[in-house]
């Protein structure tokens, strides 16, 4: 009680200040229990929101800070029921999100003018806000439980559901894939390796900085930004020819052997070693594809494609003997979602605008079994390969029905119930504690609106 006192009596004078001066550093806007919500972590949090491009579904300033507030809830009871999180995970999301945020906003300089902070207190407040998110899920997981739905659980919401309330189920593709790569001449490789021994000796005589070499050389655009910098990075996250190299350095001032991955040609230097992470720069070259060995790659998979068009061995015996591409070679060229976001997500199920450009462009026109003729395409290691595909299987977009979705509809129900059980949580912990609601920020249409108590 006596903390609640001293919150308010500080919220007063905040509010004093405020009107006497008209120039408030910071406020307390909510009172959550014992916890405070300053105008301060809402701006923070409103600047990330920009950052990352998430367009939120009403006035920030009533959204954000409601989100706090619920996150606040669940804080609580994780205290309470003692949950942890992994310490490293967090530090390699802290990692990541800051190198990709200076990548977003240009550079470090301007992402501290951006946040109006040091990198160090950005660093230290993302990483709060990391591990308080994971605490959060956490313990959403808890209350939530294992959500077992029967089969006619999920035929009695289907039941209820007018015609015109049917979710729409898109197109879904199954795609098979070979791909051929065009062979790169030995004089092209000995180029390339020349010059990165020529940047190798500028570093080490000194007449050289290996940051400046990387800004002007390197083939990877985003690290070339930073100077080459990669971030820390645990062994797993870097491709294991490139990380046996890169965690074997000691030595700041030296560089790397020439180091050979899928992506081309790169040369390391050490930055900084932390435990089991590690900092480093690289530069990276990649062989340029001539018009002649792509014609020669398209002319092999073109003479492919006529062999299979007459039966002489099949799609899967191709993609498992002939193609390149090492990720569906030993699934019989059958490509699997990664889009973590997708609701197809770890299945060979694509819906058309989830596939690479080209392939989709490719499957528009094609029915199951149709096999394509030779194309060209960008892989997401950026090489240029020749490409064919096989379309597997299609279903059409549709409403969804009992027979053909039944998986797509316990998804749906199980939401529903999760949200529910979430939803009455909140409601509850609401009712069980102290909100105060400052001034200005209390005329909001809340998702929850049991904030203000009558």
């Amino acid at each position: 009680m006596m903390k609640k006192i001293l919150i308010l009596f500080f919220l007063a004078c905040c509010s004093y200040a405020g009107h006497a001066q008209n120039n408030v550093i910071d406020e307390i806007v909510w009172v959550v229990g014992d916890d405070a919500i300053l105008r301060s972590d809402v701006e923070a949090q409103r600047l990330s929101l920009q950052v990352e491009g998430q367009k939120l579904d009403g006035d920030p300033y009533c959204v954000i800070p409601e989100q706090i507030a619920i996150q606040k809830l669940y804080l609580h009871q994780a205290k309470i029921d003692s949950i942890e999180v992994n310490e490293n995970q967090v530090i390699q999301q802290v990692e990541q999100w800051m190198n990709w945020a200076t990548n977003q906003i240009g550079s470090k300089e301007k992402m501290e003018e951006y946040f109006n902070k040091k990198s160090s207190q950005i660093k230290e407040e993302r990483k709060e806000m990391i591990k308080e998110q994971q605490i959060v899920q956490q313990m959403q997981r808890k209350l939530v439980g294992e959500i077992k739905l029967t089969p006619s659980e999920v035929r009695q919401y289907y039941s209820k559901l007018p015609q015109d309330s049917l979710p729409y189920i898109p197109t879904t593709v199954e795609v098979q894939i070979v791909t051929m790569e065009p062979k790169i001449p030995f004089d092209v490789t000995d180029a390339i390796k020349a010059r990165l021994r020529d940047y190798t000796d500028q570093v080490t005589s000194g007449k050289m900085e290996f940051s400046t070499l990387a800004r002007l050389y390197s083939e990877d655009p985003e690290s070339a930004k930073r100077g080459g910098e990669l971030g820390f990075m645990g062994k797993g996250q870097l491709l294991p020819e490139f990380a046996n190299v890169a965690f074997n350095l000691n030595d700041p001032k030296r560089v790397s052997k020439i180091v050979e991955t899928e992506y081309g040609f790169h040369i390391i230097q050490l930055v900084e070693k932390r435990g089991d992470r590690i900092n480093c720069r690289h530069i990276l070259l990649k062989p340029k594809v001539s018009s002649k060995e792509l014609t020669d790659a398209t002319q092999r998979l073109d003479s492919l494609y006529k062999d299979l068009q007459a039966n002489k061995f099949t799609f899967e015996d191709a993609a498992t003997f002939v193609s390149y591409d090492k990720e569906t070679r030993n699934n019989k060229g059958l490509m699997v979602n990664k889009n973590m976001e997708s609701a197809h997500s770890g299945t060979p199920k694509f819906e058309l605008q989830e596939l690479p450009q080209e392939i989709s462009k490719i499957v528009y026109n094609m029915k199951p079994g149709d096999i394509s003729k030779p194309f060209t395409m960008i892989t997401d290691k950026q090489k240029e390969v020749v490409a064919i595909v096989k379309l597997k299987a299609r279903i059409e977009g549709h409403k969804a029905n009992m027979a053909d979705d039944f998986q797509a509809l316990k998804s749906i129900v199980e939401t529903k119930k999760r949200e529910e059980l979430l939803n009455n949580w909140i409601a509850k912990k609401q009712k069980d504690t102290y909100v105060r609601i400052s001034d200005g920020w209390k005329n909001c249409d809340f998702k929850y609106p049991g904030w203000i108590k009558e």
